[in-house]
């Protein structure tokens, strides 16, 4: 069977798209509106700041919808105090810190340009790809999330200053992104490299895996990716565990939150019966139960991102004040 000819698709400018999110939606570092999460919160909050005291691995996972929930000021703040030594995405979140550093809007609405056929073909998006390509070509050992940091910030986009990605490259600190491929929008464009687009990502995949190693007191939070985190952190978890057994060492002792919209029961401790439509929500059996069974702490705390992210830096905060510490 022939391959799909790319080279027929309508690709239009961004100018043409209506963008479902703006600046507008950038919330800044207000007074809290969720205190009873950020209550919440606290013991999670203490975990964090220990290991931050102790060098140890400070992991964030995100799904898109945490870029889409306008909370970067809140992640970049944690970012420039220590409070993140890595940050895992799916290709979805780098599109959405891309266009929102590029043009200050993302999202379309999927309903509306899927009946015209012309959902994510969007021509600005697909520098993406370019950006890949370049990066594959010229360095074997670079990652996605390194590669796409560098460029909003070497290009200065117009609205770079709420960019993850970019401020992870100007603070030294990895993010991961790990996609899947015919995922993400730009992956439907004349210009996607599959070698270079799976070379980046893999590339990001071990770089995950290397911070990974760090983990003993550490700490790894789960906000709003029900696949890609729990199973990205299982398989980079036991990468990472069987190289520390080699050293005589253990891997045994950290603490995961997941903070997600599904209602789960009181007790969480332990994993769903098979016949449970829950058992297949991975979060719950991969990162509150299964990773920390050997001496690790889970928490999971149900609200939306938009009320999670900014609960966690007020926490942080709260938890700075009492102990006396400041960053």
């Amino acid at each position: 069977m022939q391959l799909f000819d790319r080279s027929i698709l309508n690709i239009k400018p961004l100018a043409e798209r209506k963008h479902d999110l703006n600046l507008s939606v950038i919330k800044p570092l207000t007074s809290n509106s969720a205190p009873g999460l950020t209550k919440r919160m606290l013991p999670v909050c203490e975990d964090i700041i220990c290991a931050k005291e102790e060098h140890k691995a400070i992991i964030l996972m995100i799904g898109a919808h945490v870029i889409r929930s306008g909370v970067q000021n809140y992640i970049i703040d944690l970012m420039k105090r220590g409070y993140v030594s890595c940050i895992a995405m799916n290709g979805a979140g780098m599109i959405h810190d891309f266009e929102f550093a590029l043009i200050g809007a993302t999202t379309e609405s999927v309903s509306r340009y899927i009946k015209e056929g012309q959902f994510g073909l969007w021509q600005e998006t697909g520098i993406l790809n370019d950006i890949i390509n370049k990066a594959y070509a010229e360095n074997s050992s670079i990652g996605m999330g390194e590669a796409v940091g560098s460029y909003i910030e070497k290009q200065s986009l117009a609205h770079k200053s709420i960019s993850i990605l970019a401020w992870a490259y100007r603070l030294n600190i990895p993010v991961t992104i790990h996609i899947g491929i015919g995922y993400d929008i730009v992956h439907e464009h004349p210009n996607c490299n599959g070698a270079a687009t799976g070379g980046l990502s893999y590339n990001d995949f071990l770089k995950f895996v290397s911070v990974a190693q760090n983990f003993e007191n550490g700490v790894v939070m789960n906000f709003g990716s029900s696949v890609m985190a729990p199973e990205v952190f299982l398989k980079a978890l036991s990468m990472a565990r069987n190289a520390a057994r080699q050293r005589g060492e253990e891997i045994k002792h950290f603490t995961t939150l997941v903070c997600d919209l599904v209602k789960l029961q009181k007790i969480f401790k332990k994993e769903p019966p098979k016949n449970k439509a829950d058992y297949y929500f991975r979060p719950w059996k991969t990162m509150l139960v299964r990773t920390v069974a050997d001496g690790g702490k889970s928490f999971y705390i149900r609200g939306c991102h938009a009320d999670t992210i900014p609960a966690l830096w007020f926490g942080i905060n709260k938890t700075e004040d009492r102990i006396g510490k400041k960053s």
